[in-house]
């Protein structure tokens, strides 16, 4: 293997470190099918009305599934996440994050 093709499969293969674990075969349309539950709180399309829970939508989405992988996990506290992740598979949590980073956020005016 020459040089220039080891100078090459570096910075791939510190990406796949990076992206392996995440949203692969992530599908928005079965989140969104998902989602219905959320929208309780974070709104259908995922812009929350109020302040009492984020605005999701348009986040990136290896940050969503991170955040829901945490709180299934239990190393990101919040007891009405926990018990609404807590029957949800990966793929589940994958699909819900490509539906909401798939939404547009709204722009707040100030």
């Amino acid at each position: 293997m020459s040089a220039q093709t080891r100078r090459c499969l570096v910075p791939l293969a510190v990406l796949g470190l990076f992206c392996g674990g995440l949203a692969h075969g992530a599908d928005p349309l079965k989140g969104k099918e998902k989602s219905t539950v959320c929208a309780a709180c974070h709104g259908a399309d995922g812009n929350s009305q109020t302040p009492e829970f984020p605005r999701i939508a348009g986040q990136h989405e290896d940050y969503l599934l991170r955040a829901l992988l945490d709180y299934k996990r239990g190393d990101r506290k919040n007891p009405i996440m926990a018990a609404q992740v807590e029957n949800l598979e990966k793929q589940d949590l994958a699909d819900l994050a490509a539906w909401y980073a798939s939404q547009s956020g709204l722009v707040l005016k100030r």
